[in-house]
């Protein structure tokens, strides 16, 4: 963005010349060598964006600081001077507390001029470099209705919408030696904005997928991706990324049955940094961790005792790394890479680091050279604002591999180890009602609909079959059973609540292809307790079989 986007100080009409670091030439007075002083813009946040100085366009704003009452002050106490130096002169003694007076006004003045200088010249680099630090992680592309208050249910693409869903990828990068740019680490941070919680969900890297680039781990999608569109456009580096990241959200919604809104990577030099930058993080370790590995070129012993634990950055991404002694392998890795996020969000959000804007501006450096993501500088802010009100104990982890729900297994395919589905490859059904069930839409949840399933059709357990499929989205089922109309062609959806619980309502418009009514067709249908019925017509058939 163009410096010119930072508004220049109000003046008047007969602009005097321009203003050298927060002074303006005006008449000479006593004492004053010319100079006076303007009282000066400092940059300052508005709204929700006012700890980061961004409007909501992402520029940088001004606003008058000062007061009436503290220009008064300020006249008073250079009148005084100026008065004091038109008196006559009296004895030694007053013409020495006069000149006692001028010669603390003047010190004061120049102070406050250094300290002036002193806060614009570190605040403009921190803003400065903040900002163009900000430009280079925060790309934008990505979009959730659910960050805003109170969002229209237009806006809604339909159930999970109602939450936040953001990929984490953790990559060793171009230079990384065990497979530049495999996703080793992958991470679906869901936030529920509504009831104020959040979910981690971990996914195994050598999760075994199908592709369009053709069936493989779930951690080369990226890389595969990445380097089919490097193939056909070697110059297009952003456009090898953007490839990479559509082609991993695209997997991880078909696998998990949520909706990706965005996507961020680091790289483990920027995770390692961060954490020393914070000043280290500490966990309570479950279980004790011994692995003698290779890291940045050089062996390292990895010595882990349970207990409270604090992390430099080099033993943190060791930790994160670790999995060939652990019982479990990946699983394990993915649990301490869980808590190590909670562990670093909880430092950065802490006031020893929210409080000190040089650390800021750090952490700012220490990101911006390794990490993407397609989200805004004011998503960011607002994902803040919430995360802020989202406390520990309202953070859940979500596990494949734990009873009773072990949902995937290892597996041998062609000749390398790889975790499927217990269902079978390719057979996510289980996992989606799995993971729906434990990130439910936000505002479904809040809303808590009934709803009744009729099957208006000959077909034998389409209702049931519907219902469960609502169910694992997170409505609230409150009867199935067959219609007395047998002969429905298109599906009826029924309102019965006076266009109450409107995102429920524009959910199953949605999902359905209809529009809602507010009375039933037929008498004979007995809804009970029911906010919304579903009268299922010839129509839904097809929609499950396709």
């Amino acid at each position: 963005m163009p410096m010119d986007n930072f508004r220049r100080h109000r003046s008047a009409k007969n602009q005097q010349p321009k203003p050298i670091d927060g002074l303006v030439r005006g008449q000479s007075r006593p004492g004053d060598a010319g100079f006076q002083f303007k009282r000066h813009t400092s940059y300052r946040p508005a709204s929700q964006l006012q700890q980061d100085g961004l409007d909501r366009n992402n520029r940088y704003f001004s606003v008058e600081n000062g007061s009436q009452n503290n220009d008064k002050r300020r006249s008073g106490t250079q009148s005084s001077v100026i008065a004091s130096l038109a008196q006559p002169a009296g004895s030694s003694k007053k013409r020495h507390r006069r000149f006692l007076r001028i010669g603390k006004t003047r010190f004061a003045l120049k102070g406050m001029i250094a300290l002036f200088l002193i806060s614009v010249i570190m605040g403009g680099y921190l803003f400065g470099k903040g900002y163009l630090k900000a430009r280079q992680i925060f790309k934008g592309g990505g979009g959730a209705a659910a960050l805003h208050e109170n969002a229209d249910p237009a806006t809604l693409n339909g159930e999970g919408d109602g939450r936040v869903n953001i990929l984490l990828l953790g990559t060793g990068g171009e230079d990384h030696d065990n497979g530049s740019y495999l996703t080793d680490t992958i991470l679906l941070v869901s936030i529920d904005p509504i009831q104020k919680e959040a979910a981690l969900l971990s996914i195994p890297r050598d999760f075994y997928i199908k592709t369009e680039y053709g069936s493989m781990k779930i951690n080369a999608v990226y890389k595969i991706a990445r380097n089919s569109h490097l193939t056909k456009n070697p110059k297009d580096k952003p456009g090898s990324e953007e490839a990479g990241f559509a082609a991993v959200e695209k997997v991880v919604e078909t696998t998990m049955g949520v909706p990706i809104h965005y996507h961020a990577m680091v790289d483990f030099e920027g995770f390692k940094k961060a954490i020393d930058t914070v000043g280290g993080i500490t966990i309570d370790v479950d279980d004790p961790v011994y692995e003698v590995m290779s890291i940045d070129g050089r062996k390292y012993t990895l010595n882990v005792k349970k207990g409270q634990e604090t992390f430099d950055g080099f033993r943190a991404l060791a930790y994160a790394r670790s999995r060939h002694t652990s019982p479990r392998g990946d699983f394990d890795r993915s649990e301490r890479q869980r808590e190590m996020l909670i562990a670093l969000k909880d430092k950065i959000l802490s006031r020893s680091t929210l409080a000190n804007p040089l650390k800021l501006n750090q952490l700012m450096s220490d990101f911006g050279d390794h990490v993407q993501t397609n989200l805004t500088p004011s998503e960011m802010l607002r994902l803040r604002e919430i995360g802020s009100e989202i406390g520990g104990d309202k953070i859940q982890s979500i596990s494949l591999v734990d009873p009773p729900n072990v949902l995937i297994g290892s597996a041998n395919i062609g000749g390398a180890s790889a975790q499927i589905p217990k269902a079978g490859i390719n057979n996510y059904k289980d996992i989606h009602s799995f993971v729906r069930n434990h990130l439910k839409d936000g505002y479904l949840r809040n809303e808590n609909a009934t709803v009744a399933v009729f099957n208006g059709t000959d077909v034998v357990g389409l209702a049931a079959r519907t219902a469960e499929e609502l169910e694992s989205y997170g409505y609230n089922i409150s009867e199935v059973a067959n219609s007395p109309i047998k002969d429905q062609q298109r599906t009826t959806v029924v309102n019965l609540r006076n266009g109450s619980k409107k995102y429920t309502k524009a959910y199953l418009e949605k999902r359905f292809g209809v529009s809602v009514v507010n009375s039933l067709p037929d008498s004979r249908i007995v809804p009970g307790e029911a906010d919304f019925v579903i009268i299922l017509g010839q129509n839904e058939q097809n929609r499950l079989q396709n």
